[in-house]
């Protein structure tokens, strides 16, 4: 197919990909933008046609994957950028003092509560704290994995009990 034949046929199905772009937009000004997208990628990856397959179909997938790809470029910036505006956050510090001493009263009232819990209790919680898993806690107390799990997780009830602030 020479160039000007393979020209023609997209000015001639150009008019077909229209209420396609609309559909996918929903917006006429970005159908504009994406039929003239589909064109432009048309012309330029006029190599990659094969003379004698349905051109229309060919374009019409073009158009797809652009607006597939842009929609995905959009959603990943919105992911990334937060246009919110963050006035309050930026000028917060300067009318607050850190408090401290109520994170520290709290933190031995919950260190208090961890230390008094029964022995059978507090031992597999501890561990539980530190970052060990059930299995390992199991190992290392040479108890089933059943009775780990349930021992913490009666060490935590017995917690939220005693500790009624949080």
């Amino acid at each position: 197919m020479s160039t000007l034949e393979f020209n023609q046929s997209l000015v001639n199905n150009t008019e077909y990909l229209k209420p396609f772009a609309i559909s996918l937009t929903r917006d006429s000004e970005l159908a504009k933008d994406l039929l003239q997208e589909t064109i432009y990628r048309s012309l330029a990856n006029r190599e990659k046609y094969n003379s004698g397959t349905n051109i229309k179909a060919w374009m019409y997938t073009i158009m797809r994957n652009i607006f597939i790809n842009n929609y995905r470029r959009i959603a990943k910036q919105n992911t990334i950028f937060d246009n919110t505006p963050n006035d309050y956050l930026l000028n917060y510090s300067r009318f607050t003092t850190p408090n401290f001493a109520e994170t520290k009263l709290s933190l031995k009232e919950m260190e208090s509560a961890v230390n008094h819990l029964p022995e059978i209790f507090k031992n597999p919680f501890k561990l539980y704290f530190e970052g060990y898993k059930y299995h390992e806690i199991s190992d290392i107390l040479n108890e089933p994995l059943g009775t780990i799990k349930s021992r913490i997780h009666f060490a935590r009830k017995l917690l939220k009990q005693k500790i009624t602030k949080f």
